[in-house]
């Protein structure tokens, strides 16, 4: 079985410019692709990504696919392989099975590329993210870019003691790495 970091998309890996439709505005952070590239060397990557601007219209299935093929593109030139992206084109009222923090891409991933989930993990700027980890038996990470500083007030102290916060994906690769070196 195989070890993974499921990745949030927009406040994670690219900077959050609201409902992206079009990969002019997508912008990688200066530390995406050498944390990515740390991680790949010991992990399984994934992207999860709830894109609930195709429910609302804003953004349709083939900008999306453009955008995504364009990330994918932009990360492999670098090195960095991404074995799928799962995402959830649901609004929060339709209640689905795929969006974070529901578990269902999680589970679809372990099926499919035989992912051991408790040496898992899942980073991301909001607090689905975190939870999706902790619901899916993987380690959350919460990251304090994107929406990550906006919403830190509304962790609970219970839900804290549950997950690791971080400043950035830069550091939550650092506590990664020394999690692993330690076992």
């Amino acid at each position: 079985m195989y070890a993974a970091v499921f990745l949030d998309r927009d406040g994670t890996i690219i900077k959050d410019k609201g409902y992206i439709n079009s990969v002019s505005d997508v912008e990688f952070y200066d530390f995406t692709f050498s944390s990515l590239r740390t991680l790949a060397s010991y992990f399984k990557l994934f992207i999860v990504t709830n894109q609930a601007g195709i429910a609302q219209g804003l953004i349709s299935f083939e900008q999306l696919e453009a955008i995504h093929d364009f990330i994918l593109d932009k990360l492999r030139n670098e090195g960095i392989k991404i074995e799928k992206i799962y995402t959830c084109p649901h609004s929060a009222e339709d209640k689905c099975g795929c969006r974070k923090p529901e578990i269902k891409s999680v589970i679809d991933a372990t099926k499919e590329f035989n992912i051991d989930l408790q040496r898992s993990y899942v980073i991301g700027d909001h607090l689905s993210d975190a939870l999706l980890g902790v619901n899916s038996g993987a380690r959350g990470i919460y990251v304090l870019t994107g929406h990550g500083m906006k919403h830190r007030k509304h962790i609970t102290a219970e839900t804290e003691r549950r997950i690791i916060i971080t400043k950035s994906l830069k550091f939550a690769v650092e506590k990664i790495i020394k999690e692993i070196r330690k076992k």
